[in-house]
């Protein structure tokens, strides 16, 4: 409906999952299935956002050469499991509709927003999904002890709601999101909250990171000559 917002609290995780083999703790891409059931359903575009630190390979395969859907996602590279490299960006007439933000390890909330801000919302914008599906992995946080991020739980938040906020003059607000990685049970925890907040309270206030940003500058500088002719970025 108009403006309808859920937040799925899945376990197990799911983005690593192809069509015929689990990986990664992943047994059924639960994202990937909720894309295709959208398109079986009747809607033409649905875009899919995985900040999850390991690249969602499972959800990127599943939709790489299909056009009706869009997969963002920013991850940990290189790292488990290998995919997602800038210039993946799907094929056939799928072609520019897989957007990879690869990030060096110990990238900070500074990191991230000049990514998003630069890249993954500009697309979604330009997109014009019908519906918003979001891979909330919460292993990028700093005390995760499976990668090797350094983001807040309050950035979790702020990140939430700026997908949100697109998918506001997009889609009538229409976003789902399902949560995946994140095993720092305090860090998943405030990070969940900050994340639920972002979509349910009318207004939530998150400073604006600061600090350098030389791990999502060198994102920014290593994508853009493969997603410039696909987006204006």
């Amino acid at each position: 409906g108009e403006g309808a917002r859920a937040y799925a609290l899945v376990r197990p995780p799911g983005h690593h999952a192809e069509h015929a083999r689990a990986m990664g703790f992943c047994f059924f891409n639960s994202i990937a299935i909720a894309a295709a059931h959208a398109r079986a359903r009747g809607l033409s575009r649905v875009a899919i956002v995985d900040f999850d630190v390991h690249h969602g390979n499972g959800t990127q395969w599943s939709f790489y050469d299909d056009r009706a859907v869009l997969f963002i996602s920013s991850h940990q590279y290189p790292y488990y499991p290998g995919t997602g490299a800038a210039g993946d960006v799907g094929k056939g007439s799928g072609a520019g509709f897989t957007v990879n933000l690869p990030l060096s390890a110990g990238a900070t909330d500074a990191d991230y927003e000049v990514a998003y801000t630069r890249i993954a919302l500009p697309v979604l914008e330009q997109f014009r999904p019908e519906l918003v599906l979001v891979s909330a992995g919460f292993d990028a946080h700093k005390d995760d002890p499976l990668a090797g991020m350094r983001l807040t739980g309050d950035y979790f938040g702020r990140l939430t709601r700026a997908i949100a906020d697109v998918s506001v003059a997009t889609t009538h607000g229409r976003l789902v999101a399902i949560t995946e990685g994140g095993y720092d049970l305090a860090g998943l925890a405030s990070s969940l909250r900050a994340s639920i907040n972002a979509l349910t309270a009318e207004a939530v206030s998150h400073n604006q990171p600061k600090g350098e940003t030389p791990r999502g500058d060198a994102t920014i500088k290593a994508v853009t000559p493969y997603l410039a002719k696909y987006w204006k970025l």
